[in-house]
C-alpha cells in the first residue's frame, strides 16, 4: 500500500506553453455528479478527491455543465479547508449546456463573464487554474477577447480551448497565448 510520501512520486508535466505545469495523472470528476449512474454521495467523493489528491493526483477536471452546475458544487466542497485548494490546478469548463431546445453553446462577452463569475462563487475559490471553452461558439469571433480580461482581473491564469479546430486555437493564441 502506498504511503502519504507517494505524492512526491507522480509526474508532473507542462500543460501548454505558458507555464502551467500539472500532475500527469487528473481527475476527472463529471462522473462523480452525472454520467454514469446516479449521483454519488457527496462524503465519498470529497473523501475520493481528498485520496487522489493525496496520492500525488493534483490536477483535477470539472465543468459548469456537469450537473448542472453540481459538480463544480462539490469539487468546492472538496476544496474547502486542509490547504487542499493550494494543493491542486484546478479546470473548470463553459460554453455548453443543455437548455429548453437540447445542447446549447454560448461564447459570448457577457455570458463568459457570468460563467465564470458562477463558477468561482460555486467552487468557492477566487481564481480557477485553467478556464476551458468547452465548445466554440461559432457566432462568436474567437478573438473577441473576454477570457483574456478575467486573466487581467486575476480571475483566471490559463485559458483552455476544448474541441476546437487548429485554425481556431491558432486565432484565439494570436489575441492571448
Amino acid at each position: 500500500m502506498a504511503s502519504a510520501t507517494a505524492a512526491a512520486a507522480v509526474p508532473r508535466m507542462k500543460l501548454g506553453s505558458q507555464g502551467m505545469e500539472v500532475s500527469v495523472q487528473g481527475l476527472g470528476c463529471m462522473g462523480m455528479s452525472v454520467a454514469y449512474g446516479p449521483p454519488k454521495p457527496d462524503a465519498d467523493m470529497v473523501a475520493l478527491i481528498h485520496h487522489a489528491v493525496a496520492a500525488g493526483v493534483t490536477f483535477l477536471d470539472t465543468s459548469d455543465v456537469y450537473g448542472p452546475h453540481t459538480n463544480e458544487i462539490l469539487l468546492g466542497k472538496a476544496l474547502q479547508g486542509g490547504g487542499v485548494r493550494e494543493k491542486v490546478d484546478l479546470a473548470t469548463k463553459f460554453g455548453g449546456f443543455l437548455g429548453e431546445d437540447g445542447w446549447s453553446v454560448r461564447g459570448d462577452p457577457a455570458y463568459v463573464r457570468e460563467a465564470c463569475e458562477g463558477s468561482l462563487k460555486r467552487l468557492g475559490v477566487d481564481c480557477i487554474d485553467l478556464y476551458c471553452q468547452h465548445r466554440v461558439d461559432t457566432r462568436v469571433p474567437i478573438e473577441i477577447g473576454e477570457l483574456k480580461k478575467l486573466v487581467e482581473e486575476r480571475k483566471i491564469k490559463y485559458i483552455g480551448l476544448s474541441e476546437a479546430s487548429a485554425a481556431t486555437i491558432r486565432r484565439a493564441h494570436a489575441v492571448h497565448p
